[in-house]
């Protein structure tokens, strides 16, 4: 077999070389424009750069420590074409591994590489991961209220709005403050102080509130709109059980996070007793987490999303995981992750063959304006949009405006006094 000539030899490794597009900066950037937001911007020789959201509510300096104390040094002088590797790298190499900080971490990395990728090809970062799976990705919104009339009242107004799927929450009669309910129509953020407001849960009160909510949405919205709950990790498995049996006559769309999922077998009980789907992950980080959840078949979607389960690469693995065992996906999508994490769930979920529902909560017209992006919503609908790359940005002067300010979500304790779930 005839050698390649010298000079041949050269040309190839110079077509190599130019081919790779070394990574010369990463920097941390954290801003406040309405809640606090931890983004990752990774810089190139090319002078493409790219965004990735690194936001852990509640814990955001923790993460921006972890890029800029332990990662963002390592990054430089790498190939940014080597998603993989780089993400080997950071969780394999790091010894301590999982976390949702170094997930976040991890994840901040691999979105900003896959919107370089996906700016140096021209393409959107759909196109990279198979292309376009469905015209649009089906979102739901949140509707909540002091109690059951204005709750259904708020969900008239999101079917107006177009919306083919609407969460549900009402405040409990008897109790002072409900977690999941807004003082706001749109924007929701439930970290409120400095440190965490210690609110009062009963869960008797609550499991007597929810079928009655579910009867009046269902008498005023009809049947021709999906309606969503969650119960937000508070009750026992059996508790569960029996609520999602009492709500089979509304045909739920899911029950979201009924039950603490450490103890992922706790999930067998509740399908003893109902046939309401099941939906659990928002606080997952990894695929470990599901792992007995989506092999035995004990929930319907999973709801781990791009920041907090490592990035695009890792949610990819995810999801074909659980399209192996019929579970569906279902991507967590309040306003504690950033415009840049909305746009790369989006892309995500418009590539994958088993996709659910996406979250979806609006921002405030601040942190639109910090964070510029091509997603639009339209009839129920959202499309990430056609722009190279993750089509998202941040504004740094305008962030820099925009301080980190200390907030905490709240806690729950018993009517007794005892701490609990929230």
């Amino acid at each position: 077999m005839p050698q390649p000539k010298p000079d041949e030899n050269a040309r190839a490794w110079h077509a190599s070389a130019a081919s790779k597009v070394r990574i010369t900066g990463a920097k941390v950037i954290v801003t406040c424009p309405g809640r606090n937001f931890v983004t990752l911007k990774i810089e190139t020789d090319s002078g493409v750069y790219g965004v990735g959201d690194a936001t852990l509510n509640g814990r955001e300096l923790a993460v921006a420590s972890y890029l800029t104390d332990h990662v963002n040094d390592c990054l430089i002088g790498r190939d940014a074409h080597r998603i993989e590797d780089i993400w080997q790298f950071l969780y394999r190499g790091a010894y301590w591994r999982r976390g949702p900080v170094t997930m976040a971490a991890i994840a901040a990395v691999d979105t900003a590489l896959w919107d370089i990728k996906g700016k140096l090809a021209g393409l959107p970062v759909y196109q990279l991961l198979g292309g376009a799976a469905r015209d649009g990705v089906m979102v739901y919104g949140h509707a909540n209220g002091a109690d059951v009339d204005e709750t259904v009242a708020n969900a008239l107004h999101y079917k107006e709005l177009g919306y083919k799927a609407i969460r549900l929450q009402s405040g409990v009669p008897g109790l002072a403050s409900t977690y999941g309910v807004s003082r706001d129509r749109y924007f929701y953020e439930p970290a409120d102080a400095r440190l965490p407001t210690e609110n009062i849960w009963s869960t008797e009160k609550y499991l007597r509130s929810v079928p009655p909510l579910f009867e009046a949405a269902r008498k005023a919205l009809g049947w021709d709109v999906h309606l969503l709950h969650d119960a937000h990790h508070r009750l026992t498995p059996i508790e569960a059980g029996r609520l999602g049996k009492e709500l089979e006559p509304y045909r739920p769309f899911w029950l979201e996070d009924a039950t603490p999922a450490e103890n992922q077998a706790n999930f067998r009980l509740i399908r003893q007793h109902t046939t309401t789907p099941l939906a659990v992950g928002e606080i997952f980080n990894s695929i470990w987490d599901a792992k007995q959840l989506i092999e035995e078949q004990l929930i319907d979607y999973i709801r781990a999303t791009i920041v907090h389960a490592g990035g695009i690469s890792h949610l990819r693995k995810l999801a074909n995981f659980a399209d192996l065992h019929n579970v569906r996906t279902g991507c967590h999508g309040a306003t504690d992750l950033s415009p840049v994490c909305m746009a790369a769930a989006l892309h995500f979920d418009l590539s994958i063959a088993n996709f659910g529902v996406q979250e979806y909560m609006r921002h405030t017209a601040e942190t639109d304006a910090v964070f510029p992006h091509h997603y639009r919503f339209a009839d129920g609908m959202m499309h990430p949009g056609d722009a190279p790359g993750l089509g998202v940005d941040i504004d740094e002067a305008l962030a820099a405006q925009y301080p980190y300010e200390p907030a905490s979500l709240p806690v729950n304790r018993l009517e007794d006094g005892t701490m609990f779930n929230w």
